[in-house]
């Protein structure tokens, strides 16, 4: 480490600062107050400043030569896309020992479902229900980071996501802002843990700072338009959520949200995050948004972009070079910025010191423990147990589900039964497809070996060729069943990768038609990154799984399901629509004066198209039936300050023991703005045996029922309300009670 780093720590233990100034300073304070001291105004501008280290998915961008002199010359304080422990540990010794003030780099990564061992996509996760299985996925993607010396990771990203053709519903946990809050506390403490400084341990970050999900048209990258009052109730929650976590930082969106780019939005910053929140961590661009306000047309140079960026409060900016370039021209201008340049600093300094940087540098790139704990046989239980879990079974007549180990032939057909590079799904980090194990091999593991197995692909998944189709029939009315293995490829979900069309691609439908034709029982394996519309599927096949991009043990966890080793219990985190004419389409939307009745012409509906979705928030079915009976109150009004206990008995009334995730949802009848017909404040997942049944209790309380209210303030209001509890957002026993 360099002479003034250990100088000014070796000064703060022995009380050499304990002057009027910095005698109530706590050690860390007191020490990033000295180093701040000590930089000069190039060298803060770096530690504000991030390049990457390779060429990703995110943009075009690559680094050259030049950035290395920024590392030597301090101007430089964070990577992207620089992983291994070899890489950057050497990166890590240019700037501690090459830089003028040695302070170290601090190095981020996308890791959104993993690092190396890769789970279910953050929506499919998001379906398990399971807060303990999501925090352990979080766990262990910390883990391996660290020990390949990833210090920090652009996850988790906690946009709500009605609409399912934008390509990045698959990295949030769905629609709904209370679960989606939920999740994102899992994810932020199975990252960070109880201690940054931990070397198991990684920085969060809760991302799209905001709105992002509500991109016009499903459209990646494009503009938002919410009202306040939906921005703070239905959007910001997740991020509230995460920041009350104690979350290391959070990123801008791409997205301008009302008319200003939110990478210059001084209210989702400065106001609502650092005031509002009282945020202590960073805040860091998406990928060069900094200076595409210049693209939105919102600012006219990309000076003014820098100028708009940090007066906003954006702390560090990625990979594009604004604040490299102009910054000192506008301290030059205006010395005012210097407050906001310190602010910044003194945040990243934070996190830095918090993950123990300035104690060892090196800590995380420990090639020992790279070797160890990456890819370890304990993460591939754990992906195989949460893969499972997420699985949600949509749909299964005739109880053709589970399937008999021993049965004479099954066909495998569809163009994703032995892909190995599909179940990773997009933002794969260092997922490799040599170790995922594939649908197919996970099948031949689970039956007997009595039992043949035929196979083909059939089509494409995104082609129009269908002269594979006259094997696959003939294959199918060989067999006693048929698998059919269908979807999106990892690329067709994701960033900028929205489809206006969310039904199968390609002749896939065909082919399952093709199938169905055959005679035989039709079993759906469908492998996507975004709900899909496609009402002949789900109306006639005879059993269809909604099994996402599970990642590296999606073989396995599939068959678990299909052969009745693991009895389904995932639950839809979002509403499937019929058409893509009916998004937005979400459980909790608000009633119109003139209610859904088929009856009447005059009502809410479409003349071409049914009215309600494919399936809603909440649905999953079991190899089991669950029964919901004797909904009751402990009294039928309360007041601030008390709170109502609610109760429910549940009943395994089918013949295999099976979980079932139990859904409380209230409505409030009437209030100074309208409100949604369904609001869920709370779950219980049980295991039951047949015939068991559980009486399980809720409460709620006056603070659980605020909104934010006519004149924007964030109260509850007297009045009736309704609450509901069942297995879905629509099969409900409801009962009523009134808050003083």
């Amino acid at each position: 480490m360099r002479l003034i780093l250990s100088t000014l720590l070796l000064g703060i233990i022995l009380g050499c600062s304990g002057t009027d100034q910095t005698q109530n300073l706590s050690p860390k304070e007191a020490f990033i107050d000295s180093l701040l001291n000590e930089m000069t105004l190039p060298e803060k501008i770096g530690q504000m400043s991030q390049a990457t280290g390779s060429f990703e998915f995110t943009g075009p961008i690559t680094s050259d030569s030049s950035t290395l002199e920024l590392v030597r010359t301090g101007r430089l304080g964070s990577f992207l896309n620089v992983v291994g422990a070899e890489r950057t540990r050497e990166a890590q010794e240019m700037a501690v020992n090459g830089s003028r003030l040695g302070i170290p780099l601090i190095f981020g990564y996308d890791m959104i479902h993993g690092y190396a061992t890769t789970f279910p996509i953050p929506m499919g996760e998001a379906a398990c229900w399971d807060l303990d299985l999501i925090k352990r996925s979080a766990e262990i993607t910390a883990l391996e980071a660290s020990a390949a010396g990833v210090h920090w990771n652009f996850a988790p990203m906690v946009d709500i996501a009605r609409d399912p053709r934008w390509g990045r519903i698959m990295e949030g946990a769905g629609e709904d802002p209370w679960w989606s809050s939920k999740v994102a506390v899992a994810r932020v403490e199975g990252y960070q843990g109880d201690d940054l400084s931990s070397t198991g341990t990684i920085a969060a970050t809760a991302k799209h700072f905001a709105a992002y999900g509500a991109a016009e048209g499903g459209r990646d990258y494009n503009t938002t338009e919410v009202s306040e009052r939906t921005l703070r109730e239905i959007y910001l929650p997740p991020f509230r959520a995460a920041a009350g976590a104690g979350v290391a930082s959070f990123m801008n969106g791409f997205n301008d949200l009302n008319g200003v780019p939110a990478s210059a939005s001084h209210l989702l910053v400065r106001q609502i995050l650092k005031k509002e929140w009282d945020f202590k961590g960073f805040v860091v661009s998406d990928w060069a948004s900094v200076q595409e306000m210049t693209d939105h047309g919102y600012a006219a140079s990309d000076k003014e972009a820098a100028r708009l960026s940090l007066a906003a409060g954006c702390d560090m900016e990625m990979v594009s070079t604004t604040y490299e370039t102009y910054v000192e021209d506008l301290v030059a201008e205006n010395a005012s910025y210097l407050a906001m340049i310190d602010d910044a600093v003194q945040r990243i300094l934070g996190i830095k010191y918090d993950l123990g940087l300035f104690e060892d540098p090196y800590r995380y790139s420990d090639a020992g423990r790279e070797a160890k704990y990456v890819l370890h046989n304990d993460h591939f239980k754990h992906a195989r147990e949460v893969a499972k879990k997420s699985i949600v079974l949509l749909e299964n007549r005739d109880n053709t589900l589970p399937l008999d180990m021993d049965l004479a032939k099954i066909a495998v057909i569809g163009p994703l039964i032995n892909d190995p590079v599909t179940p990773l799904g997009t933002w794969s980090a260092q997922g490799k497809k040599e170790h995922v194990t594939t649908l197919l091999e996970g099948v031949q593991l689970a039956v007997s070996e009595q039992t043949k197995i035929l196979t083909t692909n059939g089509c494409e998944v995104n082609s129009a060729d269908k002269t594979g189709f006259k094997k696959a029939r003939s294959l199918a009315k060989q067999a006693d069943v048929i698998i059919a293995v269908v979807g999106e490829e990892a690329m067709m979900s994701g960033e900028a990768l929205s489809r206006s069309d969310i039904g199968l691609p390609g002749v896939q439908l065909e082919l399952l038609q093709m199938l169905k034709a055959t005679g035989k029982p039709v079993v759906v394996v469908l492998m996507n990154g975004r709900p899909i519309a496609e009402p002949w599927m789900y109306e006639n096949c005879d059993a269809v799984l909604e099994t996402w991009h599970l990642g590296v043990q999606s073989g396995p966890a599939i068959a678990d399901v299909l052969f009745g080793t693991y009895n389904p219990s995932g639950k839809l985190p979002v509403t499937i629509p019929r058409s893509v004419g009916q998004i937005p389409i979400y459980y909790n939307h608000k009633h119109t004066g003139r209610a859904f009745d088929p009856a009447d012409r005059y009502t809410t509906k479409y003349i071409d198209e049914k009215y309600g979705p494919q399936y809603p928030f909440g649905y999953g079915l079991s190899y089991t039936n669950f029964e919901y009976s004797n909904l009751l109150l402990d009294k039928s009004s309360f007041q601030a300050g008390e709170s109502i206990s609610i109760e429910v008995i549940v009943t395994n009334t089918g013949p295999v023991a099976g979980e079932e995730v139990v859904q409380l949802y209230v409505r409030d009848m009437i209030g100074s703005v309208t409100r949604p017909v369904l609001e869920l404040k709370g779950f219980e997942k049980i295991m039951l045996a047949p015939n068991e049944s559980q009486t399980l209790h809720f409460s709620l309380s006056a603070e659980e029922l605020r909104f934010w209210d006519e004149e924007m303030q964030f109260n509850w209001e007297p009045g009736d309300f309704k609450v509901f509890v069942g297995p879905n957002s629509e099969d409900l026993l409801e009962a009523e009670f009134k808050l003083l």
